[in-house]
């Protein structure tokens, strides 16, 4: 028999399961002011550092002042708006982010920082717990407010200040919270951002660790190894939804195989998804993983190591090839400090997730510790599974570190077995001497450390660089959530090298942009057995390649969705007859 407490615990799990953030289908019933009280004192039972209780709660009601409050919200939405790329855009359109009209009730949540005295118990080593408080306050009256069977939307596109204004609030009074509150017509089974692919939740299994960040695992299990749980995740093509794409390419108002690798691929695309046809891959994101490495002190590039820093302010500040091409194919641009020597300032745009100061002169010894290469590696999947979390639906590989190409090339020798030579170009733009300088330092690299190919986190570790590992893991994290990796030039290839030699399936997922003027890129995507999209002697890096081809990825599959049969279209086909 179900005991009282297993029903009040079951309920408390159910309420939290079925809360929604309610932005539309409002009724226009008032809220009954005993029912109001009760969620405002719900609210008002929440804990709160030095029992402080630093809320309060503006209860607005009068429909000229809501109207005003909307106007400072739909200016705020379409600033947001301005700010995406066009795939973003649309889909934003489509959005409802508030119900300030709509509601019969909007409440004001502040924080008071200044009450519980000077020095409140609790408070003088985190002084934002006043902030932190006020959110357990705002969850508090949702979960409440979803007991009683009523509806809150938390609405975010204001300015701040300007919204105080509105509210007649004191200066020292900071708005944490503005909510619309009332009935609504159904609660939907899943968040609405989730049920229009805006974004997804991430499992439970991403966001625990055990004692230490990175040691991850649910509790009463083993730390999960990420690249192995990663590794594993990834699946074979579907091959059912492959042999349903090959047929609807042969039914489109097209000759049979008119559209050349672009059917290829689009064939290949349905099997990573598991379903004909394919999501067209947009929203697309490019990540650059910027990194140093210590073997630019043998002088193989005439650039100053300090460029790196500077091309990803370049990059954040919009100036570079990278940000021009992303804009024209309606990409997004996140940069990625994985081991920049320098340290960087904050930036919107920027993840800084620096696991060292660059990497050490792989002539001299590893370039990377096993421990520095698997924390880089293990950052790309993360940095994957979080720009596909966000809804992107293709992901593009990025790069900038002065002397890559070096250590391009040794990856690319250590994977092919061919000798420096034969993968070793001239980079950013070197000389005859510094070229046959370049390849002799490979070969130091290569005879040092006698990497082995069946050991790839080794060869990774001893003659990579940082950002190899996270363009691997990012190869990686990509496969596992079943979206397409447009991979770049050289710097790229090699990651995939070391991403196949760990998961060869992992190669499915992959689409080669382009071919690079790099001896070694051509090398690669043979090896890797891809064909690439566009041969345009490119040898930029940054993810420039990669995002021209681009739309021919996208236009692969947009045929799917878009081109007519013959049935449909009553064209007959070419044997003349039609194929109704």
């Amino acid at each position: 028999m179900t005991s009282a407490a297993d029903l009040a615990r079951e309920a408390i799990y159910q309420v939290i399961a079925e809360r929604r953030d309610i932005r539309e289908g409002f009724l226009p019933d008032p809220v009954d002011d005993d029912v109001l009280t009760r969620v405002l004192a719900a609210a008002h039972s929440a804990p709160s550092v030095g029992l402080t209780q630093p809320w309060d709660f503006l209860v607005i009601r009068d429909p000229a002042r809501r109207e005003r409050i909307r106007a400072l919200a739909e200016a705020q939405r379409q600033a947001y708006a301005r700010s995406l790329t066009p795939a973003r855009q649309r889909a934003f359109a489509g959005l409802k982010v508030e119900a300030i009209r709509e509601a019969p009730v909007n409440i004001a949540v502040t924080c008071d920082p200044t009450r519980g005295g000077r020095n409140p118990l609790g408070r003088h080593a985190q002084p934002r717990t006043a902030a932190y408080s006020v959110a357990c306050a705002v969850q508090n009256l949702w979960l409440a407010a979803r007991a009683e069977g009523l509806g809150v939307g938390w609405v975010s596109f204001f300015s701040e200040r300007e919204l105080a204004a509105e509210l007649g609030l004191p200066a020292h009074l900071e708005v944490i919270a503005y909510l619309c509150l009332g009935h609504v017509a159904e609660f939907p089974p899943a968040p609405r951002l989730a049920l229009t692919g805006w974004a997804r939740r991430r499992p439970l299994a991403w966001a625990v660790h055990q004692e230490s960040y990175g040691r991850r695992g649910l509790p009463g299990e083993e730390p999960v190894d990420l690249i192995e749980q990663t590794v594993a995740a990834v699946r074979p093509l579907d091959e059912a939804a492959m042999a349903e794409a090959r047929d609807l390419q042969s039914r489109l108002t097209k000759p049979p195989g008119a559209l050349g690798a672009l059917e290829d691929l689009s064939v290949r695309l349905a099997g990573l998804a598991g379903t004909c046809p394919p999501p067209v891959p947009e929203p697309a994101a490019v990540a650059i993983f910027a990194a140093d490495h210590g073997v630019h002190a043998q002088g193989v590039s005439p650039w100053p190591q300090e460029v790196t820093a500077q091309m990803v302010a370049n990059f954040l500040a919009g100036g570079a090839v990278v940000n021009a091409f992303a804009g024209q194919v309606g990409a997004e641009v996140t940069v990625v400090d994985v081991g920049v020597a320098a340290d960087l300032p904050d930036a919107p745009g920027l993840l800084p997730r620096k696991v060292a100061h660059g990497t050490a002169d792989l002539t001299r010894g590893p370039a990377m510790t096993p421990e520095q290469a698997r924390r880089a590696m293990e950052t790309g999947i993360e940095v994957a599974r979080d720009l596909v979390a966000a809804g992107n639906r293709c992901l593009l590989t990025g790069d900038m570190g002065i002397a890559n190409t070096t250590a391009s090339a040794a990856l690319i020798a250590a994977f092919t077995g061919l000798p420096p030579e034969r993968v070793t170009g001239r980079g950013t733009g070197i000389d005859d001497a510094t070229h046959r300088h370049k390849i002799e330092v490979v070969r130091a690299a290569l005879d040092r450390a006698r990497p082995d190919p069946a050991d790839p986190l080794r060869v990774l570790a001893e003659v990579g660089g940082l950002e190899h590992a996270a363009l691997a893991g990012f190869v990686l994290g990509g496969a596992a959530a079943r979206v397409p990796v447009v991979l770049d030039g050289v710097i790229a290839g090699a990651a995939a090298l070391v991403a196949a030699a760990l998961c060869p399936r992992a190669v499915d997922a992959c689409v080669a942009g382009h071919r690079s003027a790099e001896p070694g890129h051509a090398v690669t995507v043979e090896e890797l057995g891809l064909r690439p999209l566009v041969d345009l002697e490119l040898r930029l890096g940054e993810g420039t390649g990669a995002l021209l081809a681009l739309p021919l990825v996208q236009g692969a599959v947009r045929v799917l969705h878009e081109v007519a049969t013959f049935d449909a279209a009553g064209v007959s086909d070419k044997s003349g007859h039609d194929r109704c």
